[in-house]
């Protein structure tokens, strides 16, 4: 099992950035990791995924071109930058992690999420 907290919301104008971190409490290499969102009054949505070592992603076409999630195994943090940010990007971030060999929705474990609000 794995614990996740992610950090670095917060308020920014549109046009600005944002990084966000995602750090485990164990290993995560062996887990494909993800980012979801929920903004208020919508359903939770994947914004991006990325598998064991990196090597391939997965984005939301709403966020393509904008957003890069990486990762960092041996410092067990996965790593959302949000570029050229839209008031449409305001939602909970949540972290994910599970255990396959695919890109998916349903993912086993998750962080408690953090706030991400962009001002027109």
């Amino acid at each position: 099992q794995v614990q996740l907290v992610e950090s670095g919301g917060g308020s920014v104008q549109a046009g600005g950035s944002l990084r966000l971190s995602c750090t485990a409490s164990g290993r995560i290499s062996a887990y494909f990791m993800a980012w979801f969102r929920q903004a208020p009054g919508k359903e939770r949505e994947s914004v991006a995924q990325i598998n064991w070592e990196g090597t391939n992603t997965y984005y939301a076409d709403s966020v393509k071109g904008r957003f890069t999630i990486s990762r960092d195994n041996a410092k067990n943090t996965v790593y959302l930058q949000m570029n050229s940010l839209k008031s449409e990007d305001t939602a909970v971030y949540y972290c994910a992690a599970r255990r396959g060999t695919s890109f998916r929705q349903d993912y086993d474990y998750w962080g408690q999420g953090t706030q991400v609000t962009v001002s027109s």
